[in-house]
């Protein structure tokens, strides 16, 4: 499956990856081993937020103890 580059920073994507994507508006790409990746980027704030802690390694037990500690406890 090929897409086209159509002017200033535009690709145009085939009809089965537009069908696939329905309903999403952002996507996040990364370049990986010389390929790009397209990720749909998650529907609520959160989500991201969830995602960004767990690729920092950051746990639930972290963000816990990090109350505590806010709270002097």
């Amino acid at each position: 499956m090929r897409a086209k580059m159509t002017g200033p920073n535009q690709i145009t994507l085939p009809d089965e990856v537009a069908l696939a994507l329905h309903g999403v508006e952002y996507l996040d790409i990364e370049e990986k081993d010389g390929c790009l990746v397209l990720t749909p980027v998650a529907r609520t704030k959160a989500d991201k937020v969830r995602r960004e802690l767990a690729q920092r390694g950051i746990t639930q037990k972290d963000i816990n103890d990090a109350i505590k500690w806010a709270r002097g406890q």
